[in-house]
């Protein structure tokens, strides 16, 4: 008997949106409703330095190969049509890491996007980064800020890295935005929750429906803690750099077995209340 989900290669129809999928990846698509697929997925790429610790590698040999993932994730993403990716790739608490790691995955960060900007613009993404961008390197700044303006007239995906992110500087900075603004027009009244929206980094993009996490760790990481309010959290073992497409895939058919209620209640729950009621005439 075949194994359904073994790695050997299919290829499909041209029509469908990934191309030539394996026999595993065939088997979760046949789960699959495209057409209810996250609007927007979050990601905490985490498991770098542990899967080059296993393989008795340097932690920047992890760095590296996460970049592949974060390739494979980005297209995927774009071509199942996907509104918005966020990849969480340095933290506001990350500057206390080595400074030889710190500088490796800046010039990683830059390479990227020079490597990169072929397929971004192939796929029609339009880039965005969240966080204190004016900490960050010069040259990172400048090429953050060039890879935007080189896709801002893109109409796909929007594809957000967070990179100097923290969130709660990120509420700090809305706060303080707003007070700047209330100040300037000397308007006094209180603040509503789409005030503070406005002026989030994320202004503009659906919340994320999915968050992934990713090496089995079990905390949000100062993420989206705005954003991610109503969001599913799926997490897997998985270290970041073995996150391949199969494995997405399986994080999207999770998603579309929750039952998202947004605080009321479920259709099944609806229908015994109901019949309850009924009962009770």
């Amino acid at each position: 008997m075949t194994d359904p989900t073994s790695s050997k290669t299919l290829h499909v129809a041209s029509s469908h949106p990934l191309g030539a999928v394996t026999a595993e990846e065939a088997f979760l698509l046949e789960k699959l409703n495209l057409g209810s697929l996250p609007r927007h997925l979050a990601v905490i790429m985490d498991g770098n330095g542990r899967w080059a610790q296993r393989r008795h590698l340097p932690r920047i040999a992890g760095h590296r190969k996460g970049t592949e993932t974060a390739r494979v994730t980005i297209e995927t993403c774009s071509r199942l049509k996907i509104a918005a990716l966020t990849l969480y790739a340095f933290s506001v608490e990350n500057w206390r890491r080595p400074k030889a790691e710190i500088d490796f995955l800046m010039q990683l960060l830059r390479e990227y996007l020079r490597q990169e900007m072929p397929l971004i613009q192939r796929n029609n993404i339009r880039m965005r980064f969240l966080g204190r961008a004016d900490e960050l390197p010069a040259a990172v700044q400048r090429d953050t800020r060039e890879a935007m303006e080189a896709t801002e007239q893109n109409t796909g995906m929007v594809l957000c890295i967070a990179l100097n992110y923290g969130g709660r500087a990120e509420i700090v900075d809305a706060a303080n935005a707003l007070l700047a603004e209330r100040e300037a027009s000397g308007n006094s009244q209180k603040f509503t929750e789409a005030d503070v929206e406005r002026h989030l980094y994320t202004s503009g993009l659906p919340d994320p429906d999915l968050l992934i996490r990713t090496s089995g760790e079990m905390r949000v990481s100062n993420f989206l803690l705005w954003q991610i309010a109503y969001a599913e959290i799926f997490v897997t073992e998985t270290l970041w750099p073995d996150f391949n497409r199969a494995r997405l895939l399986e994080a999207f058919v999770e998603f579309q077995k929750r039952d998202r209620r947004y605080g009321g209640i479920g259709e099944s729950e609806e229908s015994e209340a109901s019949s309850s009621r009924l009962a009770r005439k």
